[in-house]
C-alpha cells in the first residue's frame, strides 16, 4: 500500500466514462476518483464523460470533468445525439477526437475505463492504442454484473472485444466481491486476460456532509422509491401509485425521486395521478440521494448498480423491480440479492399487479436489513482500488515521465 504524498505529488489519472443513459457511470467514476484523490495528496484526475448532467454534482478539489457532446441510448438500444438535427456519426467523431486531444493534452500516467473497453462504438480504441504506445497503464472498470453471457457475448464477439482487451489491458478490475457474480461468465474469456482480473468488492457510499432542501420537505421514515437518472423509471412510479389505488390502507409516508432524464409529460401524468394520495409525495432529483436514502425505512428501486452499493452500504431494507430489457443486468444482479436474502425482489410484470405490488410495500419496512442476511459482504472497494493505484504507481517507479520531461531530466 502506497501512503507517500511525495510519490504522487506528479501523478495524473484520465477516467473515461461513456455516459449514454442514467447517472450510472459517472456518479461510479466520481465516487472512485474522490477516493483516490482523499488517499493521495497531489494526485489528479480528469472524468472524461458524455453525461448532461455532469455539471450538477460537485466534484471534489483535484478532481474535474472535461464534457463531451452527449450520445443518449434508447430503451430499443439504439443511440442518438442528444443534441437535435446532429448526425450520430459527426457527434461519434467529434467525441472521438476530443478524447483523443484531451489524452495528448493531459498525458495520464494511468487511464480507468468504465464499462465500455472499446469506448461508445469503439470511439475509445485510438485513444487505448496511443497511450499504451507510450507507457500509461490502461485499466477497465467492470460492474458485478454486465448483462446475461448470451448477449455479452454477441455485441462483443461484433468488435472482437475480447482478444483486443487482452492486448490493450494491463488489469481488469471488478467492482463486485468474487463470490457474487462472475461478469465474464459464460464467455470463452482468454486465460491471460483472466490473469489480470482484480475482485475489489462493492464500492462503499458514504452519506455527504450538510444538509439538502430535498431532505427538509421528506416525511421522516418514509419509503424512498428511486429510479436513478429516471429515463426509463415513470413505469415503476406508476406501479407504486396503482398500488396505491388498489389499497386506500396503504398510509405509510413515501418519497418518490422521479429523475433529471424522465420526461415532462411523464412526470406531469405522475404528478396528476399522485395528487388524491396524502402518503406520497414527489420530488424531482437531488445530487445527493445518500442523504436521503439514510433517512428512509427502505428503499423501492430497479437495482442500478449505484443504487444497490447504497442500499447495502447504508443497510437498507429493499424490493427490487429491475429492469429486464434491453439488458438484463439488474435482472441477474436482483435475483443474486434475493438468493442470499439481501433484498426482496419483484420482475415487472409481478410488480404490474397492484395488490401484489401492495402486499410487498406494506410489508418492506418489516424486513431484515441487508447485513442481518450477509454481515460479512465486501464493501471495501474504494479502500481496494486505492491500494491498486499505488500499486500501479510503485512498480511504474519514480516520477511520471511526464514530470520528468517537464523538468528536461529524460525523453
Amino acid at each position: 500500500m502506497l501512503h507517500s504524498v511525495d510519490r504522487l505529488r506528479h501523478a495524473r489519472i484520465l477516467m473515461y466514462s461513456h455516459d449514454t443513459f442514467g447517472l450510472g457511470h459517472l456518479r461510479r467514476c466520481r465516487a472512485i476518483a474522490h477516493a483516490l484523490v482523499e488517499r493521495f495528496k497531489g494526485l489528479q484526475v480528469l472524468i472524461v464523460s458524455g453525461s448532461s448532467i455532469a455539471g450538477a454534482f460537485e466534484f471534489r478539489t483535484r478532481v474535474d470533468f472535461l464534457k463531451i457532446p452527449s450520445v443518449i441510448k434508447l430503451y430499443n438500444g439504439e443511440y442518438t445525439p442528444l443534441a437535435e438535427h446532429t448526425d450520430l456519426d459527426d457527434t461519434l467523431a467529434l467525441r472521438r477526437s476530443v478524447i483523443q486531444s484531451t489524452a495528448e493534452s493531459f498525458v495520464p500516467d494511468i487511464l480507468i475505463v468504465d464499462k465500455e473497453p472499446l469506448g461508445l462504438r469503439g470511439e475509445l480504441e485510438p485513444t487505448l492504442h496511443w497511450l499504451k504506445a507510450r507507457g500509461a497503464t490502461l485499466v477497465l472498470g467492470l460492474r458485478d454484473v454486465m448483462d446475461s453471457p448470451a448477449q455479452l457475448a454477441a455485441e462483443w464477439a461484433r468488435a472482437d472485444v475480447l482478444s483486443k482487451m487482452e492486448a490493450l489491458y494491463d488489469a481488469v478490475w471488478v467492482y463486485g466481491p468474487g463470490d457474487f457474480h462472475d461478469p465474464l461468465m459464460g464467455l470463452d474469456a482468454p486465460a491471460g486476460l483472466r490473469a489480470r482480473l482484480d475482485w475489489t468488492g462493492f464500492l462503499r457510499r458514504e452519506v455527504p456532509s450538510g444538509p439538502t432542501p430535498t431532505l427538509a420537505a421528506m416525511p421522516p421514515d418514509a419509503l424512498l422509491v428511486t429510479v436513478g437518472g429516471g429515463g426509463d423509471g415513470a413505469e415503476l412510479m406508476h406501479q407504486v401509485i396503482a398500488a396505491h389505488d388498489h389499497d386506500p390502507t396503504l398510509d405509510w409516508p413515501v418519497v418518490m425521486v422521479l429523475g433529471p432524464f424522465m420526461k415532462a409529460e411523464e412526470r406531469d401524468d405522475l404528478r396528476r395521478r399522485a395528487a388524491s394520495h396524502r402518503a406520497l409525495h414527489l420530488i424531482d432529483f437531488d445530487n445527493r440521494p445518500e442523504i436521503l436514502m439514510e433517512s428512509a425505512a427502505g428503499v423501492v428501486a430497479m437495482g442500478g448498480y449505484n443504487t444497490f452499493c447504497e442500499i447495502l452500504s447504508l443497510d437498507k431494507r429493499a424490493l427490487i423491480v429491475p429492469r429486464v430489457k434491453p439488458r438484463e443486468e439488474q435482472l441477474i444482479r436482483a435475483r443474486r440479492a434475493q438468493a442470499l436474502g439481501l433484498v426482496d425482489m419483484l420482475r415487472p410484470e409481478e410488480a404490474a399487479e397492484p395488490a401484489r405490488l401492495a402486499a410487498a410495500l406494506r410489508a418492506l419496512p418489516r424486513r431484515a436489513v441487508p447485513s442481518r442476511a450477509a454481515p460479512g459482504l465486501d464493501l471495501g472497494g474504494l479502500d481496494r482500488i486505492a491500494d491498486l493505484v499505488g500499486r500501479i504507481m510503485a512498480a511504474r517507479g519514480g516520477p511520471p515521465r511526464r514530470a520528468r520531461l517537464e523538468r528536461g531530466t529524460g525523453a
